[in-house]
C-alpha cells in the first residue's frame, strides 16, 4: 500500500469562515500518483472542522447561521471562565469534526457534483491553518 502526505497552510478569518479545499485536494490527489484508495483530510486543532457542502453563497451563510444557532457565540461557556473567549469555537468544531475520509478512484475523488471539501475554521480570531492530506491506497 502505497501512501502520500501533503500540508496546505492556510489563512483564515476565523469567525465561521469557510475555505473550498476541493481543488487543493484534487492537485494533493494527483501528485500521489495512488489510482485507487482514499483521500483523508484532517486539520489539527480543536477550533476547527472539515466537511463537504455545496460551495455558493446562501449555503454559505445558512451553515454559518446554523451553527450560530446550534452553538451560539454571546452564551456563557465553562471554557471561557479561564480567560479565553472561543467556547463556541471548540464546541462547533466538536460538532462538525476534525477529518473526512473521500475514496479516490480512478485517481478522481468521488465527490458529487455539488459536493466540495471545506475547512470551517470557527476561532475568534484569523488563524493560520494547516491541514493535512493524505492519500492512501494502491
Amino acid at each position: 500500500m502505497a501512501t502520500h502526505t501533503q500540508r496546505l497552510n492556510l489563512r483564515t478569518k476565523g469567525h465561521g469562515d469557510l475555505l473550498d479545499l476541493t481543488s487543493d485536494v484534487e492537485e494533493i490527489a494527483r501528485a500521489s500518483g495512488i489510482r485507487d484508495g482514499a483521500a483523508i483530510v484532517f486539520v489539527p486543532g480543536s477550533t476547527a472542522g472539515v466537511s463537504t457542502i455545496e460551495f455558493e453563497r446562501g449555503l454559505i451563510g445558512d451553515t454559518r447561521a446554523a451553527f450560530e444557532r446550534l452553538a451560539p457565540e454571546d452564551i456563557e461557556y465553562g471554557h471561557n471562565h479561564g480567560g479565553d473567549s472561543n467556547g463556541h469555537a471548540h464546541v462547533r468544531a466538536t460538532l462538525l469534526g476534525p477529518s473526512l475520509t473521500v475514496p479516490l478512484v480512478n485517481g478522481a475523488l468521488t465527490l458529487g457534483t455539488w459536493q466540495q471539501i471545506v475547512l470551517a475554521d470557527f476561532d475568534d480570531r484569523p488563524r493560520s491553518r494547516d491541514v493535512v492530506v493524505q492519500v492512501i491506497g494502491d
